[in-house]
C-alpha cells in the first residue's frame, strides 16, 4: 500500500480564514481530526481489568508515548495549531489512551531510530508509535503489535538534480539515510557502489541533501512525503523499491500489552476508523486520490 512516487510536491498551505476550520496544509482540517478522535472506540472495564498492561496504563491515567514531534504526515508538535501533536501516529496513540482512558491524554517523549528500543527497555514510556519497522533484531529487545502501516523505500534529491531518476545512479554519490533505520542496510543491497552517510535523524538528512553534502537522501517514501509539504527545493524520484517495510507499535517486551493493543487495532480497521483517520492526516496532507487497503494485523 506504498503510496505512489511523484517528483511534484503537495500544494502550497491553503490560508486559514475566520469562516474556514484551522489549517496547516491544503485539505487538512483540525477540526475533521479532531472529530475522529473524539469518536474513537472505549474499552469496557472488564476488558481493561483482564490486562495487566492496560489496568497500568488507566491507573496513572496517562499513556506514555514513544514518538517525533516533526513529522507533519505522522506526528507533528505545532503550537500555534494545536496543544497535541498532530498527525496518523499521534492520532493512532490518542485513539489508544481514548480506548484505555475515555480520553486522548498521552504524554509525548520525542525518540529516533537509535533509542526506540531504550525507552521501553526502561519503561520510560508505555509504547512506541514512530512509523516503527519491525524487524527480527528488534523484536529480540520489543514486542510489536500490528502491523498497523506499510511503505517502500524512495529517493529524495534537490529538485534541480537530474542525474539521479533511480537506484542505479546512486552508484558512486553520497547517499544520507538514518542510523538505526532500515535504509542503511537496504542501500548496502541495492546500491553497494554508494557512499552511505548514516544520520542521526530525519531532518538532518535533509538538510544534508538541501546543503549539497549528499546527492540523495533514501527511506521509507511515507517519511519523505513529509519532506515535500514545506520544502520546494526537492522532490521524490524514481518509483518505490525494496520490501515492503511494516510499521509495528513498539511495546515492553514480554508484557501482555500485544494481544490487547492487536485487538484494539483491529477493532478501529474493521469499524472504519483506521481509514478515516488515514483519510484526515496523510490523505488530507498529501491530496493523494489512493485509497490504501489497512493491513493485515499479525
Amino acid at each position: 500500500m506504498a503510496l505512489s512516487a511523484c517528483s511534484d510536491g503537495p500544494s502550497a498551505p491553503a490560508p486559514t480564514t475566520d469562516d474556514s476550520p484551522a489549517q496547516t496544509a491544503e485539505g487538512f482540517s483540525l477540526e475533521n481530526y479532531q472529530k475522529v478522535i473524539d469518536d474513537g472506540a472505549v474499552a469496557s472495564d472488564a476488558d481493561i481489568e483482564a490486562n495487566a498492561w492496560a489496568s497500568a496504563v488507566r491507573d496513572a491515567g496517562v499513556l506514555k508515548i514513544g514518538g517525533t514531534e516533526t513529522s507533519q504526515l505522522f506526528s507533528l508538535v505545532d503550537p500555534t495549531v494545536s496543544e497535541q501533536a498532530i498527525g496518523f501516529d499521534a492520532g493512532l496513540s490518542q485513539l489508544l489512551a481514548t480506548y484505555i482512558l475515555g480520553e486522548p491524554n498521552t504524554e509525548l517523549s520525542q525518540v529516533t531510530s537509535d533509542t526506540r528500543e531504550e525507552v521501553l527497555v526502561t519503561g520510560s514510556v508505555d509504547a512506541v508509535f514512530a512509523t516503527y519497522s519491525i524487524t527480527p533484531q528488534r523484536e529480540e529487545r520489543v514486542d510489536f503489535a500490528g502491523p498497523y502501516y506499510s511503505s517502500q523505500a524512495a529517493i529524495l534529491v534537490k529538485a534541480d538534480n537530474a542525474d539521479i531518476e533511480s537506484v542505479e545512479d546512486l552508484a558512486g554519490k553520497t547517499v544520507a539515510t538514518q542510523s538505526g533505520s532500515t535504509g542503511v542496510t537496504l542501500l548496502e543491497d541495492v546500491a553497494p557502489e554508494a557512499k552511505v552517510d548514516a544520520l542521526p535523524d530525519h531532518s538532518q538528512a535533509i538538510a544534508a541533501v538541501q546543503q549539497g553534502r549528499a546527492d540523495a537522501y533514501v527511506i521509507d517514501q511515507s517519511l519523505l512525503l513529509n519532506s515535500l509539504l514545506d520544502n520546494d527545493d526537492l522532490k521524490i524520484v524514481g518509483e518505490p523499491f525494496g520490501p515492503v517495510d511494516p510499521y509495528g507499535i513498539g511495546l515492553p517486551k514480554g508484557s501482555d500489552a500485544t494481544e490487547f493493543v492487536n485487538a484494539w487495532l483491529q477493532q478501529i480497521i474493521d469499524d472504519g476508523t483506521w481509514l478515516e483517520l488515514w483519510q484526515a492526516t496523510i490523505g488530507a496532507k498529501t491530496g493523494t486520490d489512493v485509497v490504501p487497503t489497512p493491513p493485515t494485523v499479525e
